[in-house]
């Protein structure tokens, strides 16, 4: 994946930044400055992608609003789906909206993200050893993972669960339930499985099992500032 043409030219961009980051931040953090630079990397992706995310909160605001119509269209239409359709497609044309239109920001970040992610994946970058896996964070190396167990390691893994488990649940609690219940209050259909889907953010704890640290550091940024910036844009983005 990460020798795709354009996912590895996003692969080197981000390996130059984070390289440039990490030599900019060795004097205020030592030998910690690798993990300082992930952390600083994503806050510059996520504040590149802030208009996408704004873009996905307006749709979900938006669909929240309409669903109240679209149910009652589902039931007054309900023996007659061609025109459910006609009524249905009406409707979002005089929103100047779409059933898709959450959909396509997050399809527009996924390149972006996939290459972050790569970054702290793979060996090696534009054809040399990638170096951000040999810095270290609390004296492990960021290359390192979790299984097989080391001693040494299990100190820096431990706050990562930590810190992970708590983004989790924050998630779960601040967004994904709330989310599900402002659904089932506008009359929108269950999704099945919606209960089992509310405990998907935990899965950051079990992918710690098999990734270095440094894509644990970088779980745990992209983590707290998705929780934050979902609560503020919520807060105030009206659909």
């Amino acid at each position: 994946m990460y020798s795709f043409g354009p996912i590895a030219v996003l692969v080197t961009i981000a390996y130059a930044t984070v390289t440039a980051l990490t030599g900019g931040l060795a004097p205020l953090f030592g030998t910690a400055a690798g993990a300082a630079a992930i952390v600083c990397l994503t806050v510059l992706v996520r504040l590149v992608l802030l208009p996408l995310s704004y873009l996905q909160v307006r749709a979900e605001k938006t669909r929240a609003r309409l669903a109240p119509q679209l149910a009652a269209l589902r039931e007054r239409h309900a023996r007659k789906p061609e025109v459910l359709v006609q009524e249905t497609r009406k409707l979002y044309a005089k929103e100047k909206t779409s059933p898709l239109a959450g959909c396509l920001p997050t399809l527009a970040q996924m390149p972006l993200f996939i290459a972050v992610y790569g970054l702290f994946v793979t060996a090696e970058i534009g054809g040399g050893a990638n170096e951000l896996l040999t810095h270290r964070l609390g004296g492990t190396p960021l290359g390192s993972t979790l299984l097989p167990l080391d001693a040494g390691s299990l100190p820096v893994f431990a706050v990562l669960i930590v810190l992970l488990a708590l983004i989790a649940w924050a998630t779960r609690r601040w967004l994904t339930l709330p989310a599900f219940a402002q659904n089932a209050s506008a009359g929108q259909p269950p999704v099945p499985g919606m209960a089992m889907m509310s405990y998907l953010p935990y899965g950051m704890i079990a992918a710690l099992a098999v990734v270095p640290v440094a894509a644990g550091v970088y779980m745990v940024a992209t983590g707290v500032w998705t929780l934050a910036e979902r609560l503020i844009l919520r807060r105030f983005v009206t659909g």
